[in-house]
């Protein structure tokens, strides 16, 4: 790990809460927390974006049906 890049406020905080060995079922329990709270927070954002834009679900059925990735050049 390079030494130069300063670690995170989320990062100090949590070895601020972890000064002892947890388990690995609460460590995975944890994990699955922040993943959740992570999701939860994207979700939210995804829905904000979709009210600004005034979508629809007519608009998400075309969006599934476009193929938008860049083709590969061979």
């Amino acid at each position: 790990m390079r030494q130069d890049i300063p670690l995170s406020n989320v990062q100090l905080e949590l070895l601020n809460l972890f000064t002892r060995s947890l388990s690995e079922e609460d460590l995975k329990e944890i994990k699955r927390l922040i993943t959740a709270y992570l999701a939860e927070k994207l979700s939210r954002m995804a829905d904000e974006v979709w009210d600004e834009k005034g979508w629809t679900k007519e608009d998400m059925d075309e969006f599934l049906k476009k193929h938008l990735r860049t083709p590969y050049q061979a």
